[in-house]
Order: structure tokens, then sequence, then C-alpha cells
């Protein structure tokens, strides 16, 4: 649970810093990324960007409560990674609830050029996947090798 809030602490800091440092449409050349200000109105890669706002509020706070009571009932059988990793999922996910909740849209700023923009948050989330998915592998390749 305290990874969970360092996590979400340290995405809306960082979306914090980031707008007060750029205006939209603005960029910061980092080499292989620009930070350039950008604010999603919908989900993952814009999707629902015309749905009221409301509604993906909603949805995505739905979807985060019913994340967090699954990883709750399955973080204690996981692996070290498996739990990192669902504290970085939830903590992504909550950082992007509460950054829309504020005005309707997710502050989005990692810019690649060839990906759309994303954020700290998506990151983590991303990062948090793979580890859960690693940790299930493992688990299930450990099983089989005891059997």
């Amino acid at each position: 649970m305290a990874l969970v809030v360092v996590v979400t602490f340290v995405g809306l800091a960082v979306n914090s810093f980031v707008v007060s440092r750029l205006t939209e449409g603005s960029a910061a050349d980092l080499g292989v990324l620009q930070l350039r200000l950008a604010f999603n109105p919908g989900v993952a890669f814009s999707l629902g960007d015309q749905l009221p706002s409301w509604a993906i509020l909603a949805v995505a706070g739905f979807i985060t409560l019913a994340l967090a009571g699954y990883a709750v009932h399955v973080a204690p059988d996981a692996g070290v990674a498996g739990r990192i990793g669902f504290a970085a999922v939830l903590g992504g996910a909550l950082t992007n609830l509460i950054d829309r909740a504020a005005d309707g849209v997710v502050t989005d700023y990692f810019h690649t050029g060839w990906f759309p923009t994303f954020n700290l948050a998506d990151t983590f989330i991303t990062i948090g996947v793979v580890l859960i998915v690693l940790d299930v592998l493992r688990q299930e390749w450990s099983a089989s090798r005891d059997a």
C-alpha cells in the first residue's frame, strides 16, 4: 500500500512540475524523448475523447477500484515482482484518475515523435503490467519444474 502512495505522489508531482515549466505545445528536448505538454480528454490513445468527462472518470474509477480489489486478493500470493507490479499499476491508475478529476483531462508530456504523447503514470502502468506478467510466468515455470 505504501508503494501505491509513493507511485501516486511521484506521478502527481512530476505532472505538476511539467505543467509549471511548459506551456501547452511548447517542448523541451531530452534526447530520445521530448517534454511536450498536452492534455488528453480521452483514455489511452485519446479513445473516447468525445465522451463526457464524468463518464470517463466514472468508468476509470470503477476499473481502478476493481483492480485494487483484485490486487488485494491476489498480491499476497504474488512474488515480489508481482506485488511491485500491482503497486505500479494502481499508483499509475490513481495518478491519472486524480489528474482527470481536477479538470476532466489527463496531463501528458512524454513525446517520442512516433508514439502518442504519454505521462509517467502511463509508464508506471506499463512497467507494472510487465512485472505482473513476468511474475506469473515465473510462478508457472516454477510450478511446472516442481511437478
